[in-house]
C-alpha cells in the first residue's frame, strides 16, 4: 500500500474518531458479555442450589431461563455492534475515503 496514503489516513481526525469509537464500543460490549458469562459460571461454582431451584411444574430449573437470557443478550450485543458498524462507522469510513480520494 502507498505509504503516503497510509500516513494521510492515519493522520485524519475522522480515522482517529473511528478507531476510538470502535474500540470503546467493542471493549464495553465485550466486557458486558464476559461479565455475564463469568457471573453465571461463578454461580454454578459457588451456589449450585440457587440454579437448581425448580420453577413452574417442577420439571425445569431456574438455570435454563437464565442461560437462555444470557444467549439472547449475547445476540443483542452483537446486533448493537453490527448496527453501529453499518451506520455510524460506515459513514465515518465513507468520509475518510472522500478525504483521501485524490491518493486512491
Amino acid at each position: 500500500m502507498n505509504d503516503k496514503l497510509v500516513e494521510r489516513i492515519e493522520s485524519n481526525p475522522k480515522y482517529k474518531e473511528l478507531v476510538s469509537k470502535r474500540n470503546s464500543l467493542g471493549i464495553k460490549l465485550g466486557a458486558f458479555v464476559l461479565v455475564m458469562f463469568y457471573a453465571y459460571i461463578l454461580v454454578i461454582a459457588f451456589d449450585k442450589e440457587l440454579l437448581a431451584t425448580k420453577i413452574g411444574d417442577g420439571v425445569t430449573t431456574i438455570a435454563f431461563p437464565i442461560a437462555l437470557a444470557i444467549l439472547i443478550l449475547s445476540f443483542i450485543t452483537t446486533l448493537i455492534y453490527v448496527k453501529k458498524a453499518n451506520g455510524e462507522f460506515e459513514n465515518l469510513i465513507k468520509d475518510i475515503k472522500k478525504d483521501v480520494k485524490d491518493l486512491l
